[in-house]
């Protein structure tokens, strides 16, 4: 399915709310924006609108405090972009580059580009969710280079034509993003959830950072397109979302952990049966799996969850951060609710 609305049309109707409605574009204006990025615990897998990165399901987040993006702009004048990422100049062929200028062509005048200088504290498109802060750190530098003033659920409609999963990189802790019914898009945003969680902890197991060969755009539309299982995903998404966030209300982290852990799986396996194939997986991430498995067996409350990637973020409380260190000595532990 696409809809009859163009992006274009989609951002000039955002935009229109901004305060003041005129967008300045002077020469020489700067802005910054900074955003981590997101862990879905129910997750997003497929579109029902293309061109407006319409989602089939809901999913819901926790964002990674300290990981994410720093991103400045500079309006300036001339016929193409200049971005730079982690310190490196990149080439505009380049395909983070030239995907950049594409989205930044919603919001140029003519005779108009950007000068982009972008820092990612994970490593990029490797399925650590890179392009979910990067694209909501560029919505909030361009918010504030223009100083359209804009809401939250303005800019994470915005930040959602960038990349998906970034609609939910706009809020510190839990937040679920809405699929929304309408063709124009404007009711698929994301918005946060009140609850925190002091004692939950995340832990990231890096088995490769390298990037993917079949990045996650692609591989949605092929798995969407080819996967006869995929039918089933966006019913089941749907009901994960609620029970994850109703056990995130109750403090119920058994539910929570089973049942961010069977989404993943159950997500993974439509990916595993399309055609061709999609498997994320190298045998570190198995043999990380049955890490966790052997943990549970052992007694320890502890879960996974995957992204499209080889990577696993581990899901436990707390309490268990002692064994969790001893048996993934390299993990990196992040505490969404207890940072300093």
């Amino acid at each position: 399915m696409n809809s009859d609305i163009s992006p274009t049309q989609f951002v000039n109707q955002i935009l229109s709310q901004a305060q003041p409605p005129t967008r300045p574009a002077k020469i020489g204006q700067t802005g910054k924006g900074r955003a981590p990025v997101n862990i879905a615990l129910s997750k997003y897998w497929g579109k029902r609108a293309v061109a407006l990165n319409l989602p089939t399901n809901s999913s819901l987040s926790i964002s990674l405090p300290g990981l994410g993006t720093e991103t400045t702009i500079e309006i300036t004048e001339g016929s193409s972009d200049h971005v730079t990422l982690n310190n490196q100049i990149l080439e505009i062929s380049h395909p983070f580059a030239q995907r950049l200028s594409q989205y930044l062509n919603y919001f140029r005048n003519p005779n108009q580009a950007f000068k982009v200088t972008t820092f990612n504290t994970v490593p990029t498109g490797a399925g650590l969710a890179s392009s979910a802060s990067g694209y909501a750190a560029l919505v909030l530098a361009l918010d504030d280079c223009f100083q359209w003033q804009l809401p939250k659920q303005q800019l994470s409609l915005l930040a959602r034509l960038g990349s998906g999963s970034a609609s939910r990189s706009l809020y510190p802790g839990f937040a679920v993003w809405h699929k929304g019914v309408q063709e124009d898009g404007l009711d698929s945003f994301a918005e946060p959830l009140p609850q925190t969680w002091p004692e939950l902890c995340i832990g990231l197991i890096k088995v490769d950072i390298a990037e993917k060969k079949v990045g996650s755009t692609q591989g949605m539309q092929n798995t969407v397109e080819t996967c006869e299982l995929y039918s089933a995903w966006p019913k089941k998404a749907e009901q994960d979302l609620a029970i994850i966030q109703q056990s995130i209300e109750d403090k119920n982290f058994t539910r929570l952990g089973e049942t961010a852990e069977n989404n993943a799986l159950s997500m993974h396996a439509t990916m595993i049966a399309t055609w061709p194939p999609i498997l994320y997986w190298q045998p570190g991430s198995v043999q990380a799996m049955q890490q966790v498995w052997q943990l549970r067996e052992d007694g320890l409350s502890v879960y996974f969850t995957m992204d499209a990637g080889p990577n696993l973020k581990l899901l436990f409380l707390e309490k268990e951060e002692a064994k969790i260190i001893q048996t993934f000595g390299n993990i990196q532990i992040i505490k969404p609710f207890k940072q300093d």
